[in-house]
Formats: structure tokens, sequence, C-alpha cells
């Protein structure tokens, strides 16, 4: 099936490829007025992978701790519920996410969080513009909403299944709860957890219809991200907001070209978290998959 996906796509993207070359996924311009067409995936490419990274640092961090919660903890009694409730986020379609998003999250990061760092901070580069709500910021904020439930459950369960005898370990030898997390806990499970980790990157990086209901959609060099609070468009979003309206051969290509760098990047970074899953592995004693 991924041969099949694969051919497809390739075949489909070659047009561009052939009429781009290399400067297709180094270029910035993105024009399909008919005669006069040239495509660029690069700020498509950067707004993919900014708003990614900011819902990885957001989300990883509280995954991890609703995950050490639940599991090492809080009394049964609430772990169960909690536990229900964080995996219910993941049943909430992305739509829904995007109208919510659109409607009245962003007011609230806009007011609450830009507003006050560009007041206050617009020295630096990063919130050196006037904030308006959709932007790379919001979208990475919802984003990251997004993953939180499938970081955390496989998170939890592999906390779960480190062996007690860990634990038991650093408690004879006069660890604190949070010493054999950090000491027992943490390094046999940190292969797992890492994984758990890239696949909410992947997650994030395909998500569609919510990046492209708030991430302002930009075209261009004005998709560039200059700063936190910049409009950006995604590789997928740009694909959902231009492909029924392709005109020529060429410009469904670059579409289909834009869902091949997709791919490829999905790709990559599982293919690497899985090396990197494996090295770990081999690192740690008594570690297994």
């Amino acid at each position: 099936m991924l041969i099949l996906v694969a051919f497809a796509v390739g075949e489909g993207a070659l047009p561009i490829f052939s009429h781009e070359g290399f400067q297709f996924i180094t270029g910035t311009d993105w024009n399909a007025v008919y005669g006069r067409e040239s495509f660029g995936a690069l700020p498509y490419i950067i707004g993919t992978l900014l708003s990614s990274a900011i819902a990885m640092a957001i989300g990883v961090p509280i995954s991890l701790g609703i995950a050490i919660f639940v599991t090492e903890m809080a009394p049964h009694r609430i772990s169960t519920p909690l536990s229900f409730v964080v995996e219910l986020l993941a049943a909430v379609p992305s739509i829904i996410y995007g109208l919510w998003a659109l409607f009245v999250f962003r007011f609230w990061i806009r007011d609450l969080i830009e507003r006050p760092l560009y007041e206050h901070l617009s020295w630096i580069p990063f919130f050196d513009k006037t904030p308006f709500g959709l932007d790379i910021f919001t979208a990475g904020i919802v984003l990251s909403i997004m993953i939180i439930p499938i970081i955390s459950s496989i998170t939890r369960e592999i906390l779960r299944v480190v062996p007690n005898s860990q634990r038991e370990a650093a408690y004879s030898l006069g660890a604190t709860r949070w010493g054999t997390l950090r000491t027992a806990v943490f390094p046999y499970a940190k292969s797992g957890i890492l994984g758990a980790s890239f696949l909410g990157l992947g997650r994030a990086i395909g998500e569609t219809i919510l990046v492209t209901m708030i991430i302002g959609n930009a075209i261009g060099p004005a998709a560039i991200p200059t700063t936190l609070f910049s409009q950006g468009q995604s590789l997928a979003s740009l694909i959902a907001n231009e492909f029924n309206e392709a005109a020529s051969d060429l410009h469904l290509s670059a579409l289909i070209g834009l869902g091949a760098i997709l791919l490829l990047l999905s790709m990559v970074i599982n293919i690497g978290a899985r090396l990197m899953v494996s090295r770990m592995v081999k690192a740690v004693p008594g570690g297994r998959e």
C-alpha cells in the first residue's frame, strides 16, 4: 500500500519537478496564473515545521506531566476518569477544534498572550508584529491540544509496563518519588516516550483542516513567518485550499508535489524516530521493545 501511494504521488509530482527542478523546494513564489506559473514550496515547508515545533514544545511536557500524574501519583479513583477524559480529546473531530479555535480560542490567545507579549517584548524579533490571532503561534497551540491525547496515552501505557522492581530498587536506596522517576523510571521508558513524541509530531505535521482555518493562509513570500505572530501556511493547508481550484495540469502537479514533500517528511520523521528508539533500547540495559 505504501509503495502504491508513493508511486501515485511521485508520478503526479513529476511534471512540477521537471518544470521547476530543485527550485520547487527552495523557491518562494506561488503564481498559478496560466502562462506565468511559478511554484515554490519553501514557505509552506517552514510553516509546517514551525507550527509543529510549537505544538511539540507545548504538548510534550504537558503530555508527560499527565502521564506521570496518572500512573505514578494520582489515586485510582482519580486516574481512571482523568485518563478517560484525556482520551476523549482524541475523539473530537479536527473540524470541531478548528471552529472552536476560529470563533473562540484565537481571541483568548490574542488578548491574553499575544498582545501582552507584543506590548512588552516587541523589541525582540520573534514578537515584532501586531497580533491578529490567526497565525503560526495560534496554530501551534491548538495543534498541541490535538496531540496531547496521543502522546499522553502512549506514554501512560509505557510507564505502566516499567517493572516495579525499578521503583523498589530506587526507593530502597532512599530516593524520593521524583528521584525514582528521574533515575529509575525515565531511563527505562525513554525510548518509548521518544517514540510517542514522534507519533504526535507526525500527527501535527499531517493535520489539515484545523491548520487551514487558523494559520492565516498567506501565499508566496508573505507565508514565510518572520515572527511568531505572522500569518503562514502549511503544506497540508495549501493543498486543501487550492486543490479544487487547480486550473492547469502544472498547478495540480505542484499541489501533488507538496503532498510528495509532506509524505517524505513524514517518512523521514518516522524512520528517524525508529532509529533513535532502537539506539536507545540498545543503550539501556534490560530495555526491550
